[in-house]
């Protein structure tokens, strides 16, 4: 088991910020269910390519991308109507034991007993992360931020990952993120963290402060800390 003093030191990292769907638990597939059927209700359907960009959206933007790819003029009436039922849809589905992404458990858990600081960083509203909680369990994180806590700056606005920070008292540049989508990598590299990036269902574009895996299967604190050194 990692201990505290393998990541001790100035080169260690100040915390470390995970997203949750795709990431952590394969709830992106659950998410594939409500957003189709959320569709089909609409009178219309949703495309796999189409489906694919809403990966890492929040409620509003799903909602209004729906709505538009359906035939329907997004009104924030619209919008709020349709966010209702995919939260009552998914909640649905959330509320069972989730699938755990390869590795992510026992990172977390390597991550706890390092002693560093650590938040959850998702782009999922608060009342399905609560249920999401259930599975993951909340013993993990120091801090939760969630995609209807800040302000309607979601990812990839830097925001999120800013919040998490803050809430943490620690400088995101001398934080790893670990995220799987385009759209969080882009919202943690703004905001300065060094990312770790385990794509799920869509690539992620090298760059900057990135380093890629294909999967959480033995990363530990050390490895995380290791990743933070190098960048």
């Amino acid at each position: 088991m990692t201990t505290p003093s393998t990541v001790d030191g100035s080169d260690a990292p100040a915390g470390v910020l995970w997203d949750m769907d795709g990431t952590l638990v394969d709830s992106e597939k659950l998410w594939d269910v409500a957003l189709y059927e959320a569709a089909e209700w609409l009178g219309g359907t949703l495309t796999e390519r189409q489906r694919l960009t809403l990966v890492g959206s929040n409620m509003d933007a799903t909602s209004a991308y729906l709505l538009e790819v359906t035939g329907h003029e997004p009104t924030a009436a619209k919008v709020a109507s349709t966010g209702v039922w995919i939260r009552e849809r998914t909640a649905r589905l959330f509320d069972d034991t989730l699938p755990w992404r390869p590795g992510a458990r026992e990172a977390l858990a390597s991550v706890r007993a390092a002693g560093l600081p650590s938040a959850l960083v998702t782009s999922t509203e608060r009342s399905l992360t609560e249920l999401a909680l259930n599975t993951i369990g909340r013993e993990f994180f120091d801090v939760t931020v969630c995609g209807d806590e800040v302000g309607g700056l979601n990812k990839p606005h830097p925001e999120p990952y800013l919040r998490a920070a803050r809430l943490l008292g620690v400088d995101p540049s001398r934080c790893v993120a670990v995220e799987d989508s385009r759209t969080g990598t882009a919202s943690a590299v703004a905001a300065g963290c060094v990312v770790l990036v385990v794509p799920n269902d869509v690539p992620v574009e090298a760059g900057a402060r990135r380093v890629f895996r294909d999967s959480l299967a033995g990363i530990d604190a050390a490895g995380l800390a290791g990743i933070f050194r190098a960048h």
